[in-house]
């Protein structure tokens, strides 16, 4: 069993609640993951996708934390792509000098994933290519190495340390290898790869001032419930959402579960919906103790990040309470 576990929330919208209640749900998430003991509670970056609220993970950040006590507050993750390292390091050196000792730095290379949305931010796809460029840029401004613009430093960011983690997209394990650096990486549905990205990272790593040696977290969608049924229901609506997407072009907010049960769907949603209801870790609190020690097996992570989403608050909490219980948290 993995013991250290921690929480990404993407701040999904839900049919019938506006996406500042989203945020609002965000908020109080992370009050009851550090209640149940939870390591770390991470945001996460969208642009101009109708079922996600949370646009700007930093400022998100700062609620979380703000309303929080202990608990690790990070981004899962800021998309550099679309940023000025300098911009990003000085954001993260306001968080690390408000909430000291608390504050992670979770970094990713994707980039918006319309021409427009990525026309509006100044990027374009193969910006993503210079992630590495641009990481070594926003290390060089935090430990203050950077020689590239010289007399310029990052306020009050410089000489503090927060810990960055990289995620696994694209090239994204090579990259956090060279760096020397955590690596975030998932999902759950797909084991085999995530195995193989894990020890390509092993293999790879570089040890360096932000680790001396590999850290690996897996991320993956995790419901736990009464019983079997009860969990997979938990899934239904993000599983929905994605089959939408991928047969309407738009990314809805969720729907209850029971809506979602009585929808006619075409032969291509079903199969996508069906599809995206496959490889999650859920089931009572026995079956995914059993679920997650193969993973533990599988990948040997130091780090479970669990990313579940669903349209019911009360089960999804649940669902937290008692994944925190088969974990022997110390907040339950």
């Amino acid at each position: 069993m993995i013991r250290k576990l921690s929480i990404l929330d993407r701040s999904r919208t839900r049919e019938g609640h506006p996406a500042p209640q989203a945020l609002r749900d965000t908020v109080e998430l992370a009050r009851a993951a550090e209640r149940l003991g939870y390591h770390r509670f991470w945001v996460s970056e969208h642009h101009s996708v109708p079922g996600v609220a949370g646009s700007a993970p930093a400022v998100l950040a700062a609620a979380v934390a703000g309303a929080t006590r202990r608990i690790r507050v990070g981004t899962g993750g800021v998309m550099l792509p679309n940023h000025q390292p300098l911009v990003v390091a000085e954001q993260f050196g306001v968080l690390e000098s408000l909430f000291p000792g608390r504050i992670d730095m979770g970094l990713g290379r994707s980039v918006g994933f319309t021409g427009g949305i990525r026309r509006a931010l100044g990027c374009d796809t193969e910006d993503a290519d210079r992630f590495e460029e641009q990481l070594a840029e926003l290390l060089g401004w935090l430990d203050g190495t950077q020689r590239a613009h010289p007399e310029v430093h990052a306020r009050p960011a410089e000489g503090l340390r927060i810990p960055a983690y990289v995620l696994a997209t694209g090239e994204g394990a090579g990259i956090a290898a060279r760096a020397g650096l955590p690596l975030v990486v998932g999902d759950l549905r797909s084991r085999g790869r995530v195995e193989e990205v894990v020890d390509r990272y092993r293999a790879e790593f570089r040890p360096s001032a932000g680790g001396s040696e590999p850290y690996v977290v897996v991320s993956g969608t995790v419901a736990v419930a009464r019983t079997a049924e009860e969990a997979r229901r938990i899934l239904f609506p993000e599983a929905w959402s994605l089959a939408y997407s991928r047969t309407r072009g738009s990314f809805p907010p969720l729907r209850p579960a029971e809506e979602v049960e009585a929808l006619a769907m075409t032969p291509k949603e079903r199969e996508l919906y069906e599809h995206g209801l496959d490889g999650h870790v859920h089931g009572t609190e026995e079956q995914v103790a059993a679920q997650l020690a193969e993973v533990a097996e599988q990948t040997g992570a130091d780090e479970l990040l669990v990313t579940t989403s669903t349209y019911d608050r009360a089960a999804l909490l649940d669902s937290f309470e008692r994944l925190a219980r088969v974990a022997g948290l110390t907040g339950t």
